[in-house]
């Protein structure tokens, strides 16, 4: 991910900073994919595998990246309260 667009990039409802995701809250995320246990904010069940994403500073909130594109569509945020280990604040 491009330094310079991070910089520019918020959440589209919280309107807080956004970091990459870390290696650990990747495979988390991933993990309860592949067990069908994860949903976004519209209440879809997500299947497809994460390769990249941003979180929230505060944590609170994945969006994918995919093919280097962040999706910040507010619907498909991916809210991390469902991880019951998910770091508040890494």
């Amino acid at each position: 991910m491009d330094k310079r667009l991070l910089d520019i990039l918020c959440c589209p409802v919280s309107k807080r900073p956004l970091r990459t995701l870390k290696a650990g809250e990747l495979e988390m995320l991933n993990a309860g994919i592949e067990k069908g246990q994860v949903q976004n904010v519209a209440g879809e069940k997500v299947s497809q595998h994460v390769d990249e994403g941003l979180v929230t500073t505060d944590g609170k909130v994945v969006y994918r990246v995919d093919d280097g594109i962040p999706v910040m569509l507010p619907e498909q945020g991916i809210g991390t309260v469902q991880f019951n280990e998910w770091p508040a604040n890494p």
